[in-house]
């Protein structure tokens, strides 16, 4: 996924497990297990979160994903 893309995906309010696989490149199992950590800690945070849904905002925090770098590289590739 070039930088546009991550921007579009990370835009979205809930992640799903398919978002976390291309947003972490990793495989359907230890996508899932990423997933079932981010849960436990937003749970013992005292969130209350949808079945098969995570914040995406807490998982872009979790993941450590630059937004600035990716709209700085964004405009790049359409100038």
């Amino acid at each position: 996924m070039n930088a546009k893309e991550t921007l579009e995906l990370i835009s979205k309010q809930w992640c799903s497990l398919s978002d976390l696989i291309k947003l972490t490149g990793l495989g359907k199992n230890n996508a899932s297990k990423l997933k079932s950590e981010i849960r436990v800690d937003l749970v013992n945070k005292g969130y209350q979160l949808p079945t098969k849904l995570l914040p995406m905002n807490e998982v872009v925090n979790y993941l450590k994903i630059n937004i600035n770098y990716l709209q700085k590289m964004s405009k790049e590739i359409t100038n």
